[in-house]
């Protein structure tokens, strides 16, 4: 399930997160509330639509998918020290921070084709080209 709705009144949607393990943030900023009500809305049906695609390969591969609509990402370090990601003055309002813990984070501006998003997924990540299908189970 999509963990980002669009007039959510989930309030934990607007505290600055603390990532501390492999995660793919997906944020929306209220920034975004200056486009245009069509742009706004087919940004965020195409936004869900792409993260829903890649769900099951993040899922497959341990990674957590989170949303926030707060301007701040925290990631938490090896050494209990955090390092702040900030999100308002990029050039898009909305989009998918990519966070591994002990290393840079990855942060995609805008709207990314699943295709886009999931080659973008490997690389960051060093996932495997099947990386959509469930992890392997060793069986004897």
């Amino acid at each position: 399930m999509f963990p980002l709705a669009r007039d959510s009144t989930d309030t934990t949607l607007n505290r600055a997160r603390l990532v501390a393990d492999p995660s793919v943030v997906v944020f929306w900023l209220r920034a975004a509330d200056t486009l245009a009500e069509d742009d706004r809305a087919d940004a965020f049906g195409d936004l869900r639509y792409y993260t829903e695609q890649v769900a099951s390969a993040l899922d497959a591969n341990d990674i957590a998918l989170v949303a926030t609509r707060c301007e701040t990402v925290f990631v938490a370090l090896p050494n209990g020290r955090r390092r702040t990601v900030v999100l308002s003055g990029l050039d898009y309002p909305y989009g998918y921070v990519l966070v591994d813990p002990g290393g840079p984070e990855r942060i995609l501006t805008g709207i990314y084709s699943d295709d886009e998003l999931l080659d973008e997924l490997r690389a960051y990540f060093n996932l495997p080209d099947d990386s959509t299908d469930a992890a392997p189970h060793a069986t004897t």
